[in-house]
């Protein structure tokens, strides 16, 4: 009896966690020891590598279990855990290339800023190999507790405290939610691991008809669908972002996104019954798709918009999951190919929105916000290889070609769908599709036109490291849109 309770521990498994951790405490003891920025930030930048290079490798191999009891693994790293942990650490290293001018500018110091994003990343390492709720919330919240001090480290900035403050708000109730449903479920289940969860809720139909069931699983989807910023739990989006420093906006846009995405799939694909998700994934993605389109069209503030159309965007990423919600797709291979498309669409749109806060960063001058549609315009004419970066993930994001990334993320969207029997929500992700077309187009179409007399196109700010960041990001987007049946392989996985 006593042996049931001792728990395995694999390092192997236990490595990209351990380097992202490591980081962490690297970035500290150089700051401490040397006082030296480019040493700081050096050190960060290798430790990101370093983690995105043992994710692959511990990923390439076996699925590695750990921290086990009785057959049910607390930390579970196989594929999909691996493009989440190599995902999250580049994004990492990508923020730090963007960070140069805010940091250069005194507006954060250099040690506490690169610590606080190594944090975030260790918890978005970890909770891709999140086995049971507990691992889940902890990882989660590790992810989102260093970004409340990143949106207000802004020195001298009152944007920059509030945007944090709402964050911060907004954030404690959604986890709340999370961990009250959480509670719920162990309640009625007696079980935190989601595979255990899932297979006792399978094999138990009658605690489906409970209403402390219902209330559980609502209530800890309605927490994740906060971190995810869906309707009607998205309005702290727009504010925050906007009054973050650009580097962490694009951050909270991917890296914090990704972050709830992944962890509304582990809840939604292992731990709860289809028929008590499903319709409430497919309502959160008509819901945050229409609403994020429709105030997207009437956005001036350059942050805000894509602040919206991310909102959109997640309406995009959870409508596979809406196909839950009828019979047809419950079964086995729709929902497999749900769950696929839902975390390949969000690779996608991670590299695309990336790429269009590097560009944005790239065409303002150092330490700026994102400034007015109307400072924007033109700007491509000055600087025509920034400006068609930018133009090719706006295009992307818009899912036209050239922007194959894209387009190819709403094709894998919709044939997810019919192929569940959803016809009908294929068609209002066609129908947003198009409506976004227009805030998106005329973005991009006014880097390309003639400045106002009274707002000439900026100077760019992108110093080299910004520059080689939205460089790699292009390339990146492209070579994806390329390869699209790559991403879904691994994220089949």
């Amino acid at each position: 009896m006593s042996a049931s309770v001792v728990q395995s521990v694999d390092h192997v498994a236990l490595l990209p966690a351990y380097l992202a951790a490591g980081t962490a405490v690297l970035v500290l003891v150089t700051d401490l020891v040397l006082a030296r920025s480019r040493a700081t930030l050096a050190v960060a930048a290798l430790g990101t590598i370093a983690t995105a290079v043992g994710a692959a490798v511990v990923g390439a191999g076996d699925e590695r279990r750990t921290f086990c009891v009785a057959g049910d693994c607390s930390y579970v790293f196989g594929g999909r855990a691996a493009v989440v942990g190599a995902l999250f650490a580049l994004l990492t290293l990508g923020v730090l290339g963007l960070s140069g001018g805010h940091l250069r500018a005194g507006r954060a110091p250099v040690g506490e800023y690169s610590f606080l994003l190594a944090c975030s990343m260790t918890g978005g390492v970890v909770l891709g190999a999140a086995g049971d709720l507990i691992t889940l919330i902890v990882a989660l919240e590790t992810l989102t507790l260093p970004l409340y001090v990143l949106v207000g480290l802004r020195r001298g900035s009152l944007a920059s405290a509030e945007a944090a403050l709402t964050f911060f708000l907004v954030s404690v109730v959604a986890t709340t939610l999370s961990l009250l449903g959480a509670a719920l479920l162990y309640a009625v289940t007696g079980e935190l691991h989601l595979g255990r969860l899932g297979a006792l809720l399978a094999e138990r139909a009658e605690l489906h008809d409970l209403p402390l069931t219902a209330a559980a699983g609502a209530l800890l989807l309605l927490g994740l669908a906060f971190k995810v910023a869906a309707v009607p739990f998205h309005a702290w989006a727009p504010a925050t972002y906007d009054g973050a420093p650009l580097p962490v906006a694009a951050y909270l846009s991917t890296a914090s996104k990704l972050g709830g995405v992944v962890a509304l799939l582990a809840v939604a694909s292992v731990a709860l019954p289809a028929d008590l998700t499903g319709p409430v994934l497919a309502l959160l993605a008509v819901l945050t798709m229409t609403v994020g389109n429709l105030v997207a069209l009437r956005q001036r503030r350059t942050v805000r918009l894509l602040a919206w159309s991310s909102v959109a965007q997640a309406g995009y990423i959870l409508a596979p999951l809406g196909a839950l919600a009828l019979a047809a797709g419950r079964t086995g291979e729709a929902r497999a190919g749900a769950y696929a498309a839902a975390l390949a669409y969000a690779v996608f749109f991670v590299l695309l929105e990336f790429a269009a806060f590097a560009g944005v960063t790239a065409l303002r001058p150092a330490d700026a916000d994102g400034g007015t549609l109307d400072e924007l315009r033109g700007a491509a004419r000055r600087h025509p290889w920034l400006g068609a970066a930018l133009g090719l993930a706006l295009v992307g994001l818009a899912g036209l070609p050239p922007g194959l990334a894209g387009l190819f993320a709403k094709v894998t969207v919709v044939r997810s769908l019919l192929g569940g029997g959803s016809g009908w929500l294929a068609l209002v992700v066609a129908v947003n599709a198009v409506i976004g077309l227009a805030y998106y187009l005329r973005l991009g179409a006014g880097l390309y036109a003639a400045p106002d007399a009274a707002n000439p196109a900026p100077a760019a700010g992108a110093a080299r490291a910004v520059a080689v960041v939205l460089a790699v990001a292009t390339v990146a987007a492209v070579v994806v849109g390329f390869a699209p049946q790559l991403v879904l392989d691994l994220a089949a996985r």
